[in-house]
């Protein structure tokens, strides 16, 4: 690949940059055939990609794409997580991207196959698996439907593109490009089993109506923020479907798994001496009446998504002591906050954070957490709980 930021100076100086790339926008490029702006975007590229792609952070001699081809991307860690869901000989990505997916593909599959239709994108790419020392993924520049014409492979992924060039950012899967509805067909021409990632934004039952044969469904946030969803299709699958959540974090991953079609009829409780709270991906699985009988605590309300417990039990998401129960009263909320800063959540409750906060006079931040909601009864309370660190 004849590319002058390939140069042994260019990419010294990109890897050893420290500075403010304000001040090289100003002072400009020390290398004449190359723009400040190409520069500039390895540079921050490089760096956001230390948290995100610690792999292709540490090598030399990796090309980063423009930026939102490096935004659209999976991290490392959810990039693996896929990676673990699956098995085969063959697998092709039929929206490469930067390739981070097909990285981890590699690691599982003996034939990966990368099709990406932008030609500079789909270089840049074969460039860095030789330097990662990848050999078992084939680069093909093009549509991926006008390039398997006679070819079959275990696996299928596909990430479509939530940007339509007509309609701008969308979330319906008949919106996103490929539209993966309408291809669903063709491709289960070219294989028994497909992954298809969306966004997170996307209503499960919505994406149920566009899919046919979804067999699993993977909800994955990271550190508490929801990432991906990932829809396992199996060709003619008649199986009940089974919902993942994961919250992938440095603590520790929490997983919680159930069937679709799972029902509970609950008791709601007073709050005890414990409170809990669902992670993002339990939150977005929407599985909020199974959580009683698997982890062994009470839910407060029917629409309101905290639980609690006398004794405390390990649970997927934060969990929290109670110090003090405050009836949402003037009188009692005066009386009750003896503090000026706290950390405020809302769960079925009629006022939001901002308006609580001007209210009662209270700055973000401290040791203090509040939880305004609502109990039974229609009673609205505020409970002042200190943080549990497990």
């Amino acid at each position: 690949m004849n590319n002058p930021l390939l140069n042994k100076e260019v990419q010294k100086f990109i890897f050893n940059f420290e500075g403010d790339t304000t001040k090289l926008a100003f002072s400009g490029s020390p290398f004449s055939e190359i723009s400040t702006q190409q520069l500039i975007t390895q540079i921050e590229s490089r760096k956001k990609a230390e948290k995100k792609l610690p792999i292709w952070h540490s090598t030399e001699g990796i090309l980063y794409p423009p930026k939102i081809n490096l935004e659209q991307t999976s991290s490392q860690s959810t990039a693996k997580y896929k990676a673990s869901l699956i098995s085969g000989t063959s697998i092709a990505d039929f929206t490469g991207g930067f390739g981070i997916d097909c990285f981890f593909f590699s690691e599982i599959f003996k034939t990966v196959t990368h099709f990406e239709i932008n030609e500079p994108l789909s270089q840049i790419v074969a460039h860095n698996f030789k330097k990662l020392r990848i050999t078992n993924i084939e680069c093909i520049t093009g549509d991926a439907f006008d390039n398997i014409e006679n070819r079959n492979f275990d696996f299928i992924y596909i990430d479509p593109s939530r940007r339509n060039e007509t309609k701008g950012k969308v979330f319906f899967l008949k919106d996103c490009l490929p539209n993966v509805p309408e291809n669903l067909n063709v491709l289960f021409n070219h294989t028994e089993t497909i992954l298809i990632k969306t966004s997170p934004m996307l209503d499960i039952s919505v994406g149920l109506s566009e899919l046919h044969f979804v067999k699993e469904i993977h909800i994955v946030s990271v550190e508490n923020e929801v990432k991906e969803l990932l829809w396992l299709l199996q060709k003619n699958n008649s199986e009940t479907l089974k919902i993942q959540t994961i919250n992938i974090s440095t603590k520790g991953d929490e997983v919680f798994s159930f069937l679709w079609d799972s029902k509970r009829e609950n008791d709601y409780s007073f709050p005890k001496k414990y409170l809990y709270e669902p992670n993002a991906a339990i939150m977005k699985s929407g599985a909020f009446d199974l959580l009683p009988e698997f982890f062994n605590v009470e839910k407060l309300e029917k629409h309101t998504h905290l639980y609690t417990s006398e004794t405390l039990q390990k649970f997927p998401g934060r969990s929290f002591k109670i110090e003090r129960i405050v009836n949402y009263n003037k009188k009692d909320m005066r009386n009750g906050i003896t503090f000026d800063k706290a950390n405020i959540t809302t769960r079925n409750f009629p006022e939001s954070v901002a308006t609580l906060r001007k209210k009662w006079k209270l700055k973000d931040g401290g040791n203090h957490y509040l939880f305004f909601t609502t109990v039974a009864e229609g009673q609205k309370i505020m409970l002042i709980c200190t943080k549990i660190n497990a």
